[in-house]
């Protein structure tokens, strides 16, 4: 899985697909679960940073997720008609 890092402000992003930006604090992992709550706004999916194997099964559950419903454009992927 291929993913753009950055860091700054005490946090590591990691942008991994569309829709899919894994921040961490060094105490939590968090993404957007692709959810909203009844107030319209984004539910966040966590997990602790001592659990790396639940944390990044559950960002590749989530990233196969958004591949089957955002697959990857030819053009992104260098392959223009």
């Amino acid at each position: 899985m291929e993913a753009d890092v950055h860091e700054g402000y005490g946090l590591a992003l990691v942008s991994v697909w569309i829709e899919l930006v894994v921040w961490t604090d060094g105490r939590w992992f968090r993404w957007s679960s692709g959810r909203t709550s009844i107030s319209g706004r984004p539910v966040y999916s966590f997990t602790p940073a001592l659990d790396v194997v639940t944390a990044a099964r559950r960002i590749a559950d989530r990233y196969n997720e958004l591949r089957r419903n955002h697959p990857c454009s030819p053009h992104f992927l260098g392959e223009e008609s």
